[in-house]
């Protein structure tokens, strides 16, 4: 808490500009264990724990994970967050304090089951919530207009229902440093808990109707949207939590500012994906209706703030909203997007006249499948900067996903590949390996992963390379004896570890893998004297609750898995293993035992695939 009051006076005497970064999803991973490693504390704490009998591992090995992420999206916020504390760069990380996360998956006769991710049932001691800070966001209801000219024009919504939004705040330390930075997530909070008159009556359900109503808004990461209540309650979500996030932004920045055209040098806002893109007409109508400044100042500043980062190749991933539902939850949003739309594709066809085609494509509306807002187009509309997550990704953004923006705005479009934090995924989740590096080349390559080429001059060194592969083995037995204690399944751990732990999708193909297994499967049973490499396949993934086939897919890798362990013909030579509920905390014990890891995404696709 000494750092983190010292790294706010610093910030607060230098009013430097801060990097906010807007994601649903983080992936922090326990937080005990990097709590200490980066407060030089791990050594301390584990010698006093043992002299009252019990081990730090027992400690780490109670707390829950965090329920805030589920893949690649989540994995990077955490990671960011990490990196910008660990640079001393003033940030602070938004999103949504889920009550019960994604989901815990169980397996039940190789299907995949939901069950509540219970990881708050015992509090948080990683946050502190402030609910003297709490802030007020509306939904629905209608606009009104005043004054008799464009010069003297003033809005105002007038939303028909309220939500309050309560911060829960965790501490950001980077390594090896002074900085702490933080990561602030909203709780939904009932603007009306209690109707003492229905209770009164007896009608008890209705009483707390409006707080269940209110708060299932951070109640679930991603909620089914195979229903209309699902989808606008994605969008709920999406809006409460930005709408809470720049209100916040804007006290900061009022803090040691005055001047809103100062605005972009103070603020900038990194979109993490479509998800929190509502917050690009947002800042309009705080800047249009509530400060006042006229359009075109208005806009320049939006734009001058946003940042947007895809994360996708796929069209259909592109997220879209239905007009009627915006209408319906943000009606004043929807007017701005439709302004912003109208005076974006003059300059459209001002640039390509007479390109009908072109002009439908960019439009922020989509007219041919119902009439819906087109998020990423939006975004690309108003962010300064566009990155891919790896250099291949962001050419086909350029070249396919966004090529019309690409053409419109060229200087706009850059590339940042996406990395994971060393601290996490090779301090703590390898710390063997991390000694047998330092012990080398010192330890400077943990905050500056380019270091690691000065491992090149000892690439002929046999002494380096008999410890390097006990450091392997030494993970693989790790491996082996997680799996057999998560699934009951010995393993050999001197069998390759082959494995494929990523989100459950069509694209990312593990249906190719296991027709893969399938046929070494086969090819053994037609000939038991074959000679192959002994192979264990591991898979982790979670398919979203409502995507059938991903499920299929689930059911068969359990089944094949069922087949290939109980045949004694392959047993061995080939063993299938699926952990439930892949998390953070199962991926620092299967990346380093790992020694083959699947990234056979379809051919065009995959953004980054660092899983």
């Amino acid at each position: 808490s000494d750092r983190w009051r010292r790294t706010t006076e610093a910030h607060y005497n230098a009013n430097p500009k801060f990097a906010y970064y807007l994601s649903a999803e983080y992936m922090m991973g326990k937080q005990l264990s990097q709590n200490l490693l980066y407060t030089n504390m791990t050594e301390l704490v584990a010698a006093q724990l043992a002299e009252i009998g019990t081990s730090l591992q027992e400690m780490i090995d109670l707390e829950p994970e965090p329920g805030l992420g589920n893949g690649g999206l989540g994995r990077l916020a955490a990671c960011f967050m990490d990196s910008l504390a660990t640079l001393d760069l003033p940030a602070v990380g938004y999103g949504i304090r889920y009550e019960f996360g994604i989901f815990r998956q169980t397996f039940v006769d190789g299907w995949q089951v939901e069950q509540p991710d219970t990881w708050l049932l015992r509090g948080n001691p990683w946050e502190f919530v402030q609910p003297d800070d709490m802030i007020e966001v509306g939904f629905g209801g209608h606009t009104e207009y005043a004054g008799d000219s464009p010069s003297t024009l003033r809005v105002r919504w007038v939303p028909g229902q309220k939500v309050l939004g309560e911060p829960c705040t965790t501490l950001v330390p980077g390594y090896d440093t002074e900085t702490v930075n933080i990561l602030r997530l909203w709780r939904a909070r009932a603007a009306e808990e209690f109707d003492f008159q229905m209770f009164d009556t007896g009608n008890y359900a209705k009483a707390v109707e409006q707080k269940i109503y209110s708060e299932n808004i951070s109640k679930v990461l991603y909620p089914n949207d195979g229903t209309p209540q699902g989808r606008e309650l994605r969008l709920r979500q999406q809006y409460f939590f930005v709408a809470c996030s720049l209100h916040d932004i804007i006290r900061r920045f009022r803090l040691r500012n005055n001047d809103w055209n100062h605005f972009p040098d103070k603020v900038s806002i990194q979109l993490n994906d479509t998800h929190p893109v509502i917050a690009i007409p947002e800042l309009m109508r705080i800047l249009l209706d509530e400060v006042g400044l006229g359009w075109e100042q208005a806009w320049r500043i939006t734009q001058g703030t946003f940042a947007y980062t895809c994360h996708t190749l796929l069209p259909e991933a592109l997220e879209t909203w239905p007009v009627s539902l915006i209408e319906y939850l943000l009606p004043r949003h929807l007017e701005i997007i439709y302004e912003i739309n109208q005076r974006f594709l003059a300059q459209v066809r001002a640039r390509f006249p007479g390109d009908h085609a072109r002009v439908a494509r960019m439009s922020l509306i989509d007219e041919s499948n119902g009439r819906q807002i087109r998020m990423a187009n939006l975004a690309s509309v108003a962010s300064f900067a566009i990155n891919g997550v790896a250099e291949l990704h962001s050419q086909l953004l350029r070249d396919l996903t966004l090529r019309d923006f690409a053409e419109m705005y060229p200087d706009r479009f850059q590339n940042k590949t996406n990395g994971v934090s060393p601290r996490r995924f090779m301090k703590m989740a390898n710390p063997k390996l991390c000694d047998l590096i330092s012990s080398r080349i010192g330890d400077g390559w943990i905050n500056d992963m380019e270091r690691l080429r000065d491992l090149e001059q000892f690439v002929d060194d046999g002494e380096f390379r008999h410890e390097w592969r006990a450091v392997k083995r030494h993970a693989k037995a790790n491996l082996a004896a997680f799996v057999r204690q998560s699934t009951g399944v010995a393993v050999n751990p001197d069998a390759m570890m082959d494995t494929m732990v990523k989100r459950l999708h069509e694209y990312k193909r593990q249906m190719l893998k296991i027709m893969h297994i399938i046929t070494l499967y086969n090819r053994v049973l037609d000939n038991p004297n074959l000679d192959i490499v002994p192979r264990t396949f591991l898979f982790g993934a979670k398919s979203a609750s409502g995507y059938a086939t991903a499920k299929l897919i689930i059911k068969l890798v359990n089944s094949v898995a069922e087949v290939v362990n109980d045949d004694p013909v392959v047993r061995g030579r080939l063993r299938v293993v699926f952990p439930a509920n892949f998390n953070v905390t199962m991926g620092q014990i299967i990346y380093p035992g790992s020694e083959l890891s699947e990234q056979i995404s379809l051919a065009g696709k995959e953004a980054s695939g660092t899983g």
